[in-house]
């Protein structure tokens, strides 16, 4: 067949990639952007913002909420079903799981090393008990954003550009939807440069995308890479480990050329079996 294919109706239209990300952005935005403009009316009328509070998780979880609206409305719960199906996928190659588990914790290390920092995260006065809480409560933060961008974003941004240039329009997109963070009191976003933070969001877009293709499009991959970037017991290796995360994505697409650089092979599936086959 030649062409580029068709979604059948049980996918998500092309259209629906411009909803999600205004769906996404209009959430956090919107809940964010009355503690930045008008602090102590929205700390009165809804309490001050922190990591417990409901509009924290609205905020943070606005990429999936998107995600799992616009599959409902459009296709039903049965929809629902088969897109979830895409945590299951989780055959891939063992290079790709020893960068995951390995590669990326070394990073931070190197990153805080170089910086004159420790090898980990210092411990805090209950013991490591107290990280692995952490560690859990984070599983249900940032990896839940990957149900919208890799979920949705990626595969219907694939069936028009080639991977690399996919990772690159949802890393930015990625990076501008934290910009609100950056202006909110009292979070560690307050006390970060937004540039590299950006540089550093478009790079880890571009470096999980030959994951998320080479597992066939799967949503565990992608969530595991986002977890081991929130891990609590790597040290804080600020500006050093987005720079070298620069080096080893520039390695990366280079390995990777053959399939970064074309469309053909690219996960463009929402729904699982939903599209011709190419």
């Amino acid at each position: 067949m030649s062409g580029a294919a068709q979604p059948l109706s049980d996918d998500l239209p092309d259209w629906a990639l411009w909803v999600f990300f205004l769906l996404t952005f209009l959430i956090t935005w919107g809940v964010i952007g009355p503690y930045i403009l008008y602090p102590d009316w929205a700390a009165e009328r809804f309490g001050e913002i922190s990591g417990t509070h409901p509009a924290f998780f609205l905020a943070t979880w606005a990429p999936a909420l998107s995600a799992f609206a616009l599959i409902a409305v459009l296709r039903g719960a049965g929809g629902l079903r088969v897109f979830l199906s895409r945590l299951a996928l989780w055959r891939i190659s063992a290079a790709w799981v020893v960068f995951v588990a390995l590669g990326l914790p070394c990073v931070f290390v190197a990153g805080s090393l170089i910086k004159g920092g420790p090898m980990l995260a210092p411990m805090t006065e209950n013991g490591p008990g107290a990280l692995f809480t952490v560690l859990v409560i984070m599983l249900f933060l940032g990896p839940v954003e990957e149900f919208g961008w890799r979920g949705v974003a990626q595969p219907l941004l694939q069936r028009r550009v080639m991977p690399f240039w996919a990772g690159i329009v949802i890393g930015s997109a990625w990076g501008l939807w934290h910009l609100p963070a950056f202006y909110l009191a009292g979070t560690v976003f307050a006390e970060w440069n937004f540039l590299p933070f950006f540089i550093g969001n478009v790079t880890l877009a571009v470096l999980v995308t030959p994951i998320f293709n080479a597992s066939r499009g799967s949503l565990l991959w992608p969530m595991l890479f986002h977890w081991q970037l929130i891990n609590p017991f790597w040290p804080d290796a600020q500006p050093w480990d987005t720079w070298i995360l620069v080096v080893v994505a520039v390695v990366i697409v280079l390995l990777s050329r053959k399939t970064m650089f074309r469309r053909q092979g690219a996960a463009t599936e929402v729904i699982p079996g939903s599209l011709s086959i190419r």
